[in-house]
């Protein structure tokens, strides 16, 4: 691969990045701006830069590198992706925007009125933003590496920069600008080769069939009929609930100007993810036959990036080539600047004082800390390690949303004490699993894939523990639930 082609397309999307958040800094005066951009932004954009940070490295190229490695079983992940928006149309999303607040602590704290439970949430968002930046990170420290040669650091380091350069620039509102260009770019990054591919391998170049001849594509049996029962269901949990859980996903509520925005807004969503997951499903089932080696090589992750220029020829295979690193580099940018955002608002909120000044100065620390993580370790795959976040989140942040939105009665006592289990026995499976299966390999499953269990018991703590508080019910629970739940005119 030309060096050159990767610096110029990373080059290009670094500046236009840039000049695209600067200008939103032109708009961004006020609080407001920069947590929320004043609750003005309307459907069509914001469903355009929900899709630009949702879309992150895992759905990039982390997709079409386990379609390759697992077949069928690897469709799930899209497909999981996808029907994750749907819950949160029908379960959080106009509720959440009524609410009022900023952040999620500022949520559990208005439903619970407990400083407690802000507390508690508020870490959970920062260590969940946190472990969901390093995959970016990662994925942007192997995509600088493969098309440039450079060291793999280089891309960690030029992702954080521009990043905390954009957010502390303008916040909110001038991210919102960043995203939603940047979510085109990666669905015409990845439209366009898949279907210039599907043309070519129609065509039947004869250079592309004998170069598929020569290779051994993989058995059938990755097909349906070697379906984990187990551990579909249990990524299937950790996908659909843990969407609802996501921090910079669920801060983008906030920004709709009332509650039938924020419908309209995800359901444009559900139909622009529909539309991208279907690009790197067939990209991941032509590497299949195409480029099993990579597989073998341990880069299916970097399927995406190296396709085009072996399956299209000349100077056209060059174009597309550029275009995907363009489009890569972006899903790292703009999902990194969705959750750094998230955390500064967080962080300023509660250590800072809330003002300006403390966003941009929470927002520097919110970008330093997982770019540490990220230069001293590895991917072990992408949309792996990105599941696992899903799975932390399912167990710990979704069901005190939902229970916080649906029942009334949810206390504080109950809320932390099922944060901390499902916290608990989630890290423990994610961190210590390894251990735990070498001491008894028949759980190895269980821990692999832990949200079947570990969100049923978070449920149950907080239903038990806040039935034995009755009395810790808050006093303002009706007039709370009354105004998330009263339709808006």
């Amino acid at each position: 691969m030309n060096p050159w082609v990767g610096y110029a397309s990373i080059a290009a999307v670094a500046a236009a990045s840039t000049l695209i958040g600067f200008y939103g800094l032109r708009v961004s005066r006020t609080t407001g701006d920069f947590y929320v951009a004043s609750r003005t932004v309307r459907p069509w954009w914001n469903a355009s830069a929900i899709g630009g940070e949702y879309l992150s490295a895992a759905s990039f190229l982390g997709v079409a590198g386990l379609v390759l490695l697992t077949g069928s079983q690897g469709m799930w992940f899209p497909i999981g992706y996808t029907a994750g928006y749907l819950m949160l149309l029908l379960f959080v999303a106009a509720p959440l925007r009524r609410s009022g607040a900023y952040t999620i602590p500022d949520f559990t704290q208005a439903r619970l009125e407990s400083t407690g439970v802000r507390r508690v949430t508020s870490v959970l968002v920062i260590v969940i933003g946190w472990f969901y930046i390093v995959p970016q990170l990662q994925g942007a420290a192997l995509t600088v590496r493969i098309t440039t040669g450079m060291p793999a650091w280089a891309g960690s380091l030029a992702v954080a920069v521009i990043v905390a350069a954009v957010v502390v620039a303008g916040g909110m509102r001038s991210i919102t600008f960043v995203q939603a260009f940047q979510f085109w770019l990666k669905l015409t990054a990845l439209a366009v080769p898949a279907v210039v591919i599907l043309i070519v391998v129609a065509g039947g170049v004869p250079g592309i069939v004998a170069h598929a001849a020569s290779l051994d594509p993989f058995p059938a049996a990755a097909g349906p009929a070697g379906l984990d029962v187990y551990r579909t269901v249990s990524l299937m949990v950790a996908l659909l609930l843990g969407t609802l859980g996501l921090p910079h996903v669920l801060v983008r509520f906030y920004t709709s100007p009332d509650g039938v925005a924020a419908r309209r807004t995800t359901v444009i969503v559900l139909a622009l993810l529909t539309a991208f997951y279907c690009f790197p499903t067939v990209i991941g089932l032509l590497g299949r036959v195409f480029a099993p080696d990579l597989a073998a090589s341990g880069q299916a992750d970097a399927l995406v990036l190296m396709l085009p220029g072996r399956l299209v020829p000349g100077p056209a295979g060059v174009l597309l080539t550029a275009l995907v690193i363009a489009g890569a580099f972006a899903a790292f940018l703009s999902t990194t600047s969705g959750l750094v955002v998230s955390l500064a608002g967080v962080i300023s909120q509660d250590m800072l004082g809330g003002s300006v000044r403390g966003f941009r100065i929470a927002a520097v620390l919110a970008t330093i800390v997982p770019l540490v993580v990220a230069l001293g370790t590895e991917s072990s795959g992408l949309a792996g390690s990105v599941g696992l976040v899903f799975a932390f989140t399912a167990s710990t942040l979704c069901p005190v949303l939902i229970l916080g939105i649906w029942w009334r009665g949810l206390t504080a006592r109950g809320a932390i004490a099922g944060m901390l289990a499902g916290g608990t026995l989630s890290a423990l499976a994610i961190f210590g699993g390894g251990m735990l299966a070498a001491w008894a390999p028949g759980i190895r499953p269980f821990l692999e894939q832990p949200a079947a269990w570990t969100v049923p018991v978070a449920i149950a703590v907080m239903i038990v523990v806040s039935r034995t508080d009755r009395r810790g019910v808050p006093r303002g629970t009706d007039t709370f639930l009354a105004r998330l739940h009263t339709p808006e005119a």
